[in-house]
């Protein structure tokens, strides 16, 4: 589904790449974690997988059609959900109106929008009156579960996530991450979750490290 093909970045011209010569390729209906310590590359390398950001070398494929030529604005609006660190929610809006707005944008199938949002966000211990909050109003947490729902309830068969466990307790996370579980099973969507936490990775179907810049699957 997702393939990096002899993938090279590097920051700055004439700096030591930060990894060259990168073949991976990633699946639907898989879950998988990259694991690597701050600083590894590893959220660089979501960027690049997700149309953030361009690889120097090589080229990232979707469905065998690189990324590029589709428009890395077209991709990310309709390939691709992503969930980012610092959240990228809608300041002016509700939790709900944040989830339904993307549900819309990406074209989702499901009928009664609203709803749907609501017993998703329910599964991660955020109620109907949270959900009504301005997002600014809730917590760091809060944000971050609603950021993750957003993600899963948008149509794409393709999902990053950058930390999602960060600022989540033990409970939530392992929540969080049965429901990315059951996505890419039961909803045969390809999953990408990048971590420092090796509990998180071993929850994942294939688990990919990034060391001394290196990739290799453990």
């Amino acid at each position: 589904m997702i393939t990096a093909k002899n993938i090279g970045y590097w920051y700055d011209k004439g700096a030591t790449p930060l990894y060259q010569h990168v073949n991976l390729t990633f699946d639907q209906g898989v879950l998988y974690s990259i694991l690597g310590s701050s600083g590894s590359g590893k959220t660089t390398f979501l960027s690049l997988i997700s149309g953030l950001d361009k690889p120097k070398e090589g080229e990232i494929l979707y469905e065998g059609k690189a990324i590029n030529k589709m428009g890395l604005t077209n991709f990310r609006n309709q390939k691709v959900s992503i969930v980012f660190q610092a959240y990228n929610l809608l300041p002016y809006m509700t939790a709900l109106e944040n989830i339904v707005t993307a549900m819309e944008i990406t074209k989702s199938k499901e009928r009664d929008k609203k709803n749907y949002a609501l017993e998703m966000l329910k599964r991660v211990g955020i109620d109907e009156a949270l959900a009504k909050k301005n997002v600014m109003h809730l917590s760091g947490g809060q944000q971050q579960r609603i950021a993750i729902v957003r993600a899963m309830c948008c149509d794409t068969k393709f999902i990053v996530a950058d930390e999602p466990t960060g600022n989540l307790d033990e409970e939530t996370s392992r929540d969080i991450i049965r429901l990315f579980q059951e996505l890419a099973h039961k909803e045969n969507k390809c999953i990408i979750l990048v971590t420092h936490e090796q509990e998180v990775a071993k929850e994942s179907d294939v688990c990919i490290q990034l060391k001394d810049k290196q990739f290799s699957i453990i």
